[in-house]
């Protein structure tokens, strides 16, 4: 099949030529900023051993996350915007789209994953340590991987059992499922059925776990005595709240609803807020929003 050794052009935000050196700059420095911080993140919880607990183990297994996703789409899109290699090969293509739909579905299973932590710390807290052991804990860290991983295999291979003709150009600056389908010369009925449903069962799926965690969560910390229990139940997952937000809004009105491929120009500028913006801002929101970590900040820097 000649469609399968041929390239596409990935043609997002081409239509303001002044603006490719901005991006680019915009895009390297949000990309360095993302792994900088991550990776401080990942050495203040090795390096402080009050912070070898399961609520931290998932954040620094989160911040791995979000780098390997950030890595799989921001330098090659940095690279297009600065000298203007826009082709990516059909194997490329593919390649993209596996580890992209492979890292963003761990992700937000990483995210139900922490709510339940939470729950149990909050709502169980006497038996928070028999619960969350570290067995349990990397069965589930393995458990999120495992979904990403048939995830990515239903959307990668049914995305490119399409035929592409034709100037093969894809309204992105990567690879994402949606875009690709909107540039097949196929029948995508299917496709995008599929696209919805399993997308869609998971982003919503993984947010009721979110959702019930956070009500009995709510409810355990207005039935505390004192304020300043309130204060401090509220503390420890207010960081978690504000990242399910970004995360999950911005997911769902892409994947999780009718029509999520008809309009891949608004698309482009979503999807930078998900897969470049929100890796950046964990590590602020998660140090800024947690005494713990601040704490263990202020003392690696004394040091």
């Amino acid at each position: 099949n000649h469609t399968r050794m041929s390239e596409f052009i990935l043609v997002g935000f081409r239509s303001q030529p002044g603006s490719q050196l901005f991006l680019s700059v915009l895009f390297s420095t949000m990309y360095i900023v993302t792994v900088v911080g991550n990776v401080c993140m990942i050495l203040i919880i090795r390096m402080d051993s009050n912070l070898h607990i399961p609520m931290y183990f998932f954040l620094e297994n989160l911040s791995t996350l979000d780098i390997c996703y950030s890595s799989v789409i921001t330098p090659r899109a940095t690279l297009a915007f600065l000298l203007g290699r826009r082709n990516i090969s059909y194997k490329g293509c593919a390649s993209q789209m596996f580890f992209f739909s492979l890292f963003g579905t761990t992700e937000a299973f990483f995210l139900a994953v922490m709510a339940y932590d939470r729950f149990t710390a909050i709502c169980n807290p006497l038996l928070y340590q028999v619960i969350m052991s570290k067995r349990l804990c990397v069965l589930m860290v393995l458990g999120s991987y495992l979904s990403g991983c048939i995830n990515c295999t239903i959307q990668t291979g049914f995305t490119f059992s399409l035929s592409f003709c034709g100037s093969k150009e894809i309204n992105h600056f990567f690879c994402d499922v949606a875009a690709v389908i909107h540039a097949s010369c196929s029948d995508t009925f299917v496709n995008e059925l599929v696209m919805l449903a399993v997308c869609g069962s998971i982003i919503v799926g993984t947010a009721l776990v979110v959702f019930i965690s956070y009500g009995y969560i709510i409810i355990t910390i207005i039935r505390m005595p004192s304020a300043e229990s309130r204060r401090k139940a509220f503390s420890t997952c207010s960081s978690h709240m504000v990242t399910i937000c970004l995360f999950f809004g911005t997911v769902f009105f892409m994947y999780a609803q009718p029509g999520a491929t008809s309009s891949p120009s608004k698309s482009n500028t979503i999807s930078v807020f998900y897969t470049i913006v929100i890796p950046m801002l964990n590590p602020f929101i998660y140090t800024l929003r947690n005494k713990e970590v601040k704490g263990s900040l202020k003392k690696q820097l004394k040091r």
